[in-house]
């Protein structure tokens, strides 16, 4: 499956989509980029006078790339159907946070799969600056269910 054709399988959509571009993705993992604009809109309140991306947010470009991302390609692996509609839980993680990300960053998000049975996958993640020094890591785990075209 082509890159560009993956992102396009995601559940999101500006504003809420923090993939802007794949470079790697195998059963075993995904490396993917995302830079955040200093236009975005939680950056106007988080903090005053000095923007600074949320712990959330992180997280959520962590589990786009590194966890769904994943999860259509294995799926779409082990599916002789395409895949048109998905059902998606993220189901817990634990992050640690390094580094803060300012407005205008580029990040790379690398993960690796720990396992992935009965749908359920479970991920190491880690996200990169530009500096290549780590923002924050962590273990994510979902269920990504297909619901086949018949």
């Amino acid at each position: 499956m082509a890159y560009k054709e993956l992102i396009k399988k995601l559940p999101y959509t500006h504003p809420f989509l923090f993939v802007d571009e794949l470079t790697h993705v195998n059963e075993n993992g995904t490396t993917g980029t995302f830079t955040f604009n200093a236009d975005l809109d939680f950056y106007k309140g988080h903090f005053i006078n000095n923007p600074v991306t949320p712990g959330v947010i992180l997280t959520e470009c962590c589990a786009q790339i590194g966890l769904v991302c994943l999860g259509i390609y294995l799926l779409q692996e082990e599916v002789s159907t395409p895949i048109e509609n998905l059902t998606i839980g993220f189901t817990s993680s634990k992050m640690d946070f390094l580094l803060p990300v300012f407005p205008g960053e580029k990040v790379t998000v690398i993960s690796k799969k720990v396992y992935f049975r009965f749908n359920k996958l479970r991920c190491e993640v880690k996200m990169l600056n530009q500096q290549e020094k780590e923002v924050c890591k962590g273990t994510m785990d979902g269920m990504i269910i297909a619901n086949k075209n018949e």
